[in-house]
């Protein structure tokens, strides 16, 4: 694709055609311009089959909030949509609606608030709120949704990854296995949600961070074709980068040949006066090797050479590697936790891809319309309780308990202050029969979630450094109940509305059912 044809792909219409064919609409029924709100949520945590999580990591508000400064209703767009036919050949947009739309200034006014990045996101929360202009936030949708859908959905894969080896160093290395360009966007939630480092060179450079890698075992098979050995390889390797020696010992034979040839290698470079990283492993019974590796690498004096795994790693196979570990490295005299402490995982195809759960439901739904100076709210009805969207211009509140883990996450109208309340009734949004009472005396902190980050098409908002975003996680994940966070069958995490939002929403659905005459 030439780089013409690729801004006008990835620009402003980046959308879906009905986005701009309901845009039509609104301009001829005179109400384009009337101010709406949307809510951004997902209804369901990711559910990976074997198993499924407790819940999400925010990410990807950044790069949609550049792709909005940038897109805009250029010539060359309005000349694409002028050309569009419909199937009788006559114009699908008129003259004057693309006249409108070319005098857009972009999304100038649009007013966006959002739970910040890097944050923990819980099913049916709004973590974005676009308000502004009925076409332009119509308009906007397709992209949001595209943006941060899927970097929600690795971040938080890559959180799950991150606790399961038990906050050990993990490497991404899926680039090559992403989807296209994507994977960048890949790589950036997987910094944000558990990865320290990545592969992938040029995201590396653009988020300021050093790129990380071994070899690959052609480096080895090149040299045996040469008529050399595993070890020249090995040699010719530490000679070249003698501060980052890190060496894929399966080509061969890895407890016979591979890890053998790196002892000696390490030892030359000792020698030199540098200290080995480590090796990799990268099949076979990856606990099993780690063991007999650990065991090998102590006997030979290099007790603290890290170990690092990979292979179709994910949450719950780096979970079975530690338990076998626990379990037998004892048996080959080697401590489990000293072990384990060395452990890096390298994480590639089934992190890039959330294998299991390859989408995130997001959706973005209307809930309030600016009509006659005041919010007027907006609901959809669906035959199932748990897809009716809240209704309503809403603030969204983190309650935590008196051992100061979150409790439950609080919908609110947003002129609510739950800190105001003596009592505080907790619904259900869904089911009548489900509710509880919290007093004051039983809650430490409650905490706004929404911040404002565009008024008006103007960032309002200090873009947080990915450093910032995963000391955000780590406070947030550490502040769940341990049931939340459990790989299988994780507790529900509660989410309520208050009082006023419950009967507001309950008398908006009695209000739309039909009534006889």
């Amino acid at each position: 694709m030439k780089a013409e044809e690729q801004r006008i792909a990835e620009g402003i219409l980046l959308t879906d055609q009905y986005q701009l064919t309901m845009a039509q609409l609104y301009f001829r029924m005179g109400i384009h311009e009337k101010v709406v709100q949307f809510d951004h949520f997902f209804r369901n945590y990711p559910n990976y089959g074997s198993h499924e999580a407790g819940y999400c990591i925010n990410a990807g508000l950044e790069w949609f909030v550049d792709w909005m400064h940038n897109a805009r209703f250029g010539a060359e767009e309005i000349a694409y949509l002028r050309s569009q036919t419909s199937r009788n050949g006559r114009r699908v947009f008129a003259d004057d609606f693309l006249a409108w739309l070319h005098n857009q200034s972009a999304f100038d006014n649009i007013t966006m608030r959002s739970i910040p990045e890097g944050r923990v996101i819980h099913a049916n929360v709004p973590i974005t709120t676009v308000q502004g202009s009925l076409a332009m936030a119509q308009i906007i949708e397709t992209a949001l949704l595209n943006h941060i859908n899927y970097q929600i959905l690795i971040a938080t894969k890559a959180a799950r990854i991150h606790e399961s080896g038990r906050g050990r160093m993990i490497l991404e290395f899926g680039l090559r296995r992403g989807h296209d360009k994507g994977a960048n966007a890949g790589t950036r939630a997987a910094l944000i949600g558990g990865a320290d480092f990545t592969s992938n060179v040029g995201l590396s450079h653009v988020l300021g961070y050093s790129p990380k890698g071994t070899h690959a075992h052609s480096m080895v098979q090149v040299f045996l074709a040469m008529g050399l050995g595993e070890r020249d390889a090995f040699r010719a390797y530490a000679d070249i980068y003698p501060d980052d020696c890190l060496l894929l010992v399966d080509t061969i034979n890895t407890l016979e040949s591979g890890i053998p040839n790196a002892i000696a290698v390490f030892e030359e470079l000792r020698r030199k006066g540098y200290e080995p990283v480590g090796i990799r492993l990268d099949s076979g019974d990856l606990a099993y090797l780690s063991i007999q590796a650990a065991k090998m690498l102590n006997d030979a004096g290099f007790p603290h050479t890290s170990i690092v795994l990979s292979n179709d790693l994910d949450e719950l196979v780096i979970w079975q590697i530690l338990t076998q570990i626990s379990a037998e490295a004892a048996r080959y005299g080697v401590d489990p936790d000293k072990l384990i402490e060395r452990l890096v995982y390298g994480v590639g195809t089934r992190l890039i891809t959330s294998l299991g759960e390859p989408a995130l439901g997001g959706v973005y739904k209307l809930v309030a319309v600016y009509h006659n100076n005041d919010w007027v709210p907006a609901i959809k009805i669906a035959e199932s309780p748990s897809k009716i969207p809240n209704p309503g211009h809403k603030q969204v509140w983190r309650l935590y308990d008196r051992r100061g883990k979150a409790t439950v996450d609080l919908l609110s109208l947003d002129d609510e202050d739950p800190r105001q309340m003596e009592r505080i009734v907790l619904h259900h949004p869904a089911d009548h029969t489900k509710y509880r009472i919290l007093n004051q005396d039983q809650i430490t902190e409650v905490e706004p979630l929404l911040a404002d980050v565009v008024k008006e098409g103007k960032l309002v908002y200090n873009l947080p450094s990915i450093e910032e975003m995963r000391q955000r996680r780590r406070e947030d994940i550490d502040r769940l109940d341990p049931g939340v966070k459990r790989l299988m069958n994780p507790h529900i995490y509660h989410v309520s509305l208050t009082q006023r939002l419950w009967d507001l929403k309950q008398n908006l659905l009695a209000s739309m059912l039909p009534h006889e005459q």
